[in-house]
């Protein structure tokens, strides 16, 4: 039955002129049967050098197809389940942005990718974990609002040596706040040779016991070291997934089994197969709000 439902998808994006795109967080099918499978950042890229197709299968979660459209006004954008949420996007309001751009009129808003289109359209430069601290030292002035992942926001300002702003307070990604520092200590007992990397949406007392802090393309890369033979992998399992598959002479192993982001699983073949031949459900986005929000991704494309 797999093998038929992916002959169907084949013949569909042919019929359909069509690309698929996946997160580094989707499960093990869904990233073999993808066109591309990258970060926050790389999908971003990829999704702005999309020319030569009609319709784009985005599997993810919906700031991520949302910013596809964006970047794609001439093309239909299909998120395979529509319930596929990022909780993190949600925690910012425009409401909040728009205040806090109030309350500090001088300085620059930094918004992370992980967020909606509409507060997009209110940040003067857009921002994923893999360029955070390069963006945030691209800045003319000593502080930023930075919105919505607390983590992401203290490590940038730590990285460019500049003062955070951070709306809200307790921004957060859930899977990533499961990780503990016994989580770190338990790791090194079990695997004595394995080098450790967490993602900087990792709270700090994690962060700083790890031997390296990475984005997941920067993870990506970091497996592909000849020097690291082992690597314990601090972000969402189905990475670990990615890199094994790649990298099928090393040994990856998650800090923690339960580091699922649930509505990344919601996607599936069948729900693929069916976006793919029934059209749906297309992401769009006002027209007004994607022309504002396409000046900061832009200017981070450009940096990038």
């Amino acid at each position: 039955m797999t093998n038929e439902i992916i002959k169907e998808i084949e013949n569909l994006k042919q019929e359909k002129n069509a690309i698929i795109l996946a997160h580094n967080y989707q499960p093990k099918e869904i990233q073999e049967i993808a066109d591309f499978v990258g970060d926050s950042l790389e999908l971003c890229i990829k999704a702005s050098n999309v020319d030569d197709t009609d319709m784009i299968i985005f599997c993810g979660v919906n700031f991520m197809a949302e910013t596809a459209a964006i970047l794609n006004p001439d093309k239909k954008v299909l998120l395979p389940d529509n319930r596929a949420n990022c909780q993190m996007a949600d925690m910012i309001s425009l409401e909040e942005l728009q205040e806090a751009k109030r309350q500090h009129p001088d300085s620059e808003v930094v918004l992370y990718v992980n967020s909606r289109a509409e507060t997009k359209s209110e940040a003067t430069i857009v921002c994923t974990s893999a360029n955070a601290g390069k963006i945030v030292s691209s800045l003319d002035g000593d502080d930023f609002i930075f919105a919505p992942d607390h983590n992401l926001g203290t490590y940038s300002a730590k990285e460019s040596g500049k003062e955070a702003i951070i709306v809200p307070e307790d921004g957060h990604c859930y899977v990533h706040t499961m990780f503990k520092p016994e989580d770190i200590e338990e790791a090194r007992k079990k695997h004595p040779d394995a080098k450790i990397v967490v993602h900087p949406e990792c709270n700090d007392d994690v962060r700083v016991l790890a031997d390296y802090v990475e984005s997941t393309g920067g993870m990506v890369r970091l497996a592909k070291d000849p020097e690291i033979k082992e690597l314990v992998v601090g972000t969402e399992i189905d990475l670990a997934t990615r890199l094994k598959r790649e990298n099928p002479d090393k040994e990856f192993y998650p800090l923690r089994r339960d580091a699922f982001c649930l509505t990344m699983k919601l996607i599936t073949l069948e729900k693929v197969r069916d976006a793919l031949k029934e059209e749906k459900y297309e992401v769009t986005v006002d027209e007004d709000i994607a022309d504002k929000a396409r000046v900061g991704i832009q200017r981070m494309l450009d940096l990038s």
